[in-house]
């Protein structure tokens, strides 16, 4: 009788055989995706690689692991800007700018996928999105309106979102607006 572990070599010994990529090979198309929860990993495969249900998500569990298993970035940089999103950098540093001079007491929290951005509670974030940079910012007082979104649909911990495309994004309106999170948030 096959033991657990030898099954799971068989099937992925399958998987290989079936779809003509290695493991390691179906390992990068995930790292390149910039997919990492298990519903996303299995619906791309079998969306856009023609998988089984049962092969996509043998795949993507092996992969979770295996990338969880890979050194992290060496800065909080390439973490949230991996090559598909290194465009969005000078953004990110330009608000970074804005949120320094705020004061001295902000402490910075990178998650996952985000940056929070804190005072004595969190008052904004930084998340890169595939063309923009998110900011998300506490305003409980703040009418939504085109630029100023409501951030519902996005984050539930915020109340708006600002969608920064270009330098030009952040100015004195976006810094206003930052500056009032800052400040309720004292």
């Amino acid at each position: 009788m096959a033991t657990v572990a030898e099954g799971l070599q068989s099937q992925l010994r399958n998987i290989e055989s079936t779809y003509g990529r290695s493991i390691d090979e179906w390992v990068e198309v995930i790292r390149a995706s910039d997919l990492r929860r298990h519903r996303e990993i299995v619906a791309m495969l079998k969306g856009e690689h023609g998988m089984t249900h049962g092969s996509a998500n043998r795949v993507a569990l092996f992969a979770i692991d295996r990338l969880a298993a890979t050194p992290a970035p060496a800065s909080l940089e390439d973490a949230l800007y991996p090559e598909s999103r290194r465009h969005l950098l000078p953004l990110h540093e330009a608000l970074m700018q804005q949120v320094r001079a705020l004061g001295d007491d902000i402490e910075l929290a990178p998650k996952k996928a985000y940056v929070s951005i804190r005072r004595r509670k969190q008052f904004a974030m930084i998340q890169p999105a595939a063309k923009h940079i998110d900011l998300g910012l506490i305003l409980p007082d703040a009418p939504d309106d085109a630029r100023l979104e409501n951030a519902d649909s996005f984050n539930a911990l915020f109340t708006n979102r600002v969608r920064v495309r270009s330098l030009d994004d952040i100015d004195a309106e976006l810094v206003g607006w930052l500056r009032e999170a800052y400040e309720a948030a004292g």
